[in-house]
């Protein structure tokens, strides 16, 4: 398995995404920027783990309605900065939304993905979220870990927007971002996800159907890349002018994160 995934018992697609060469000739620092799915399901053995990690600030991608339908574990003595989105407009997620509403075919939940991803870097409380993370990269030492439920799409992009702040190569950016296919077995997990599909929507998905929706494809994160740059004309302008991510805040943060 690759050396970058961490084995847990019950949450999924925890990873390291940091140690990768920056284009300053610098490497971002190991063990320091986290992700994964949820905790929700998290194990004992699992939380006396993330004891080890000695996290210093954990950011829940989440909707509000998302975090009380499965809210996060956590490890005795647990002091970590929790930041979390706090806008709840009361309407399902808008993953839910489309396997009770829409086709569940291959195809369907390509443009599904490719749709989400280009609105996904505009939702207001993503932006509040992210502006918080990317403040809190700067301000500590300790390790930081992002998650949303399945450590994917919400996590997948705020991942690769870092990376593009600490100047990783963007092959080696997509790469990481598409560990996702790796650390959860898509094709062994699709059958019984299928099922628990049918028991939620009383609506049947193939199993093509499923890995296209669980995965990760390249395209869905350069979709939201695109839809960046048509709005503020490049990735750095939206990290200063939508997040706040100004130069001061961006040298704390390569100064913090690069060796």
């Amino acid at each position: 398995m690759n050396d970058r995934l961490h084995a847990f018992e019950a949450i999924d697609n925890f990873r390291d995404y940091g140690d990768y060469a920056t284009a300053a000739g610098r490497r971002v620092r190991a063990g320091r920027l986290l992700r994964s799915g949820h905790h929700a399901r998290a194990s004992d053995a699992d939380l006396e783990r993330l004891k080890g990690f000695d996290l210093g600030a954990v950011i829940d991608l989440r909707r509000p309605g998302e975090r009380r339908d499965q809210p996060s574990r956590r490890p005795d003595g647990f002091d970590a900065l929790v930041i979390e989105g706090g806008i709840d407009d009361g309407a399902d997620a808008p993953h839910i939304a489309f396997l009770k509403t829409e086709d569940l075919t291959p195809a369907s939940g390509r443009r599904f993905m490719e749709r989400t991803y280009r609105s996904l870097p505009f939702d207001a409380s993503h932006i509040d979220v992210f502006s918080r993370y990317f403040h809190s990269l700067g301000d500590q030492d300790r390790p930081v870990l992002i998650h949303c439920a399945a450590g994917k799409d919400r996590t997948g992009f705020l991942a690769a927007l870092t990376h593009h702040l600490l100047g990783v190569h963007r092959d080696d950016m997509v790469e990481d971002y598409l560990l996702t296919n790796t650390a959860v077995d898509l094709v062994g997990r699709a059958p019984s996800i299928a099922r628990q599909l049918h028991k939620m929507t009383g609506r049947i998905a193939s199993d093509d159907a499923v890995v296209a929706f669980l995965g990760v494809e390249p395209a869905y994160l350069e979709a939201a890349f695109a839809e960046v740059e048509t709005r503020h004309g490049s990735l750095d302008a939206y990290l200063a002018q939508a997040l706040g991510v100004d130069a001061a805040l961006r040298a704390r943060i390569e100064a913090r994160l690069s060796a």
